[in-house]
């Protein structure tokens, strides 16, 4: 039995009403991405690494902007007054790594502030270390750099190390994201068709996948590249020794991969209750790949582009360490790598350089796609 005035009852059953129809409100007008971005954002590691790549990115574009800003010859011209008296190779100028050691070393006690008590000390630890090692970085450089010639060394033809990184990032990132989208299109659109109308079609592209997994990429990529080499190169000139190559072979074995995975999941959503109600309204076979099941294959395709995109740059990489990616004098880190070995015990940072680029550009895109994955499939994360 209820005591207390009707009037102060209603009073109060109103006020829980709204506070309820409030908090629905707010729950619903969260949408998906919305919900994605909270969850990507609560993972820091992922974060930081879009930010790399996003900063790796730009300076791909800005590429000369920055050699001429400090100072540094063209990743192609070759000086030979570089060279010290004996011919061999010239070390970073100094003082010209302070910038990149007080960053890195910002970045290194700004994860041991994960030790401190509380959440609100670290972040206001973490902001001032990145502030004070970003304002010091850009004080060393603007003392150093004007007046240092090579930051990174020359290597042994006396070209600047430091442009023909930044200009290697073009070349990975171009060979990353072309072949990586050739592959996304040629997947996907393969991988539907074949998990949607199954029998023989589904076995024409499968028994194609299995006899295109058979070819070994690199052998595939060293014939191509040998083939196409002599005369005016195959297919009317199309293909020649360098980026197209690179590209081609790449995206002729990957889309095998993405078509595979595209597949298993048309198969389950082809027998959904949606398409059920599509197909007995009288929509088309394409209407209901493209418009019904392609958007609930979203997130497996992002996920599985961000993490093939660091396999593509490994690839590339490995093509043109071999000599059958890209061209010289075109810059490249796999290419870089190769003349590096001959010289490495007396030109050290002509390996270290590209090496740690390509290091560092992979290790972001795998954490980026681990990243992803957790915040696109949160319960696959948990379990």
């Amino acid at each position: 039995m209820s005591v207390g005035a009707p009037e102060l009852l209603i009073e109060a059953e109103s006020a829980a009403e709204a506070a309820i129809d409030s908090a629905a409100a707010e729950i619903e007008a969260r949408s998906p991405l919305e919900l994605f971005w909270r969850r990507f954002r609560a993972d820091r590691v992922a974060v930081v690494s879009l930010g790399v790549i996003l900063a790796l990115i730009l300076v791909a574009i800005i590429a000369p902007l920055i050699v001429t800003l400090v100072g540094a010859p063209g990743p192609n011209t070759q000086n030979t007054g570089a060279l010290d008296q004996f011919g061999t190779p010239t070390g970073p100028s100094k003082n010209a790594l302070w910038p990149f050691i007080v960053v890195l070393a910002g970045v290194v006690l700004a994860i041991a502030a994960s030790a401190l008590p509380g959440p609100r000390l670290r972040r206001r630890v973490r902001l001032a270390l990145a502030v004070l090692a970003a304002l010091l970085a850009i004080v060393l450089a603007a003392a150093f750099w004007p007046g240092a010639k090579h930051l990174f060394g020359v290597d042994p033809l006396g070209r600047d190390v430091f442009a023909r990184v930044l200009y290697g990032a073009r070349v990975s990132l171009l060979v990353a994201f072309v072949a990586t989208g050739i592959s996304m299109v040629v997947g996907v659109t393969l991988g539907m068709v074949a998990g949607y109308f199954r029998g023989a079609v589904d076995m024409a592209i499968s028994r194609l996948i299995d006899v295109l997994l058979a070819f070994p990429i690199l052998m595939l990529a060293l014939g191509v590249a040998a083939a196409c080499s002599l005369g005016h190169g195959c297919l009317g000139g199309v293909l020649k020794p360098g980026l197209v190559v690179v590209i081609f072979v790449i995206a002729f074995v990957n889309w095998t991969y993405i078509a595979r995975i595209v597949r298993g999941q048309v198969l389950s959503l082809r027998e959904k209750e949606f398409v059920e109600a599509s197909r007995s309204l009288g929509a088309s076979n394409l209407r209901i790949i493209f418009k019904e099941i392609l958007p609930n294959l979203v997130a497996p395709i992002i996920v599985y582009a961000t993490l093939i995109i660091p396999q593509n740059i490994l690839f590339e990489a490995a093509l043109s360490f071999l000599g059958a990616g890209v061209q010289p004098p075109t810059a490249s880190w796999g290419a870089m790598l190769a003349d590096a070995t001959s010289s490495f015990n007396t030109a050290w940072w002509y390996m270290v350089f590209p090496g740690a680029a390509l290091l560092i550009t992979v290790l972001a895109f795998n954490l980026v796609g681990d990243g992803l994955q957790d915040a696109l499939h949160p319960k696959a994360a948990s379990s």
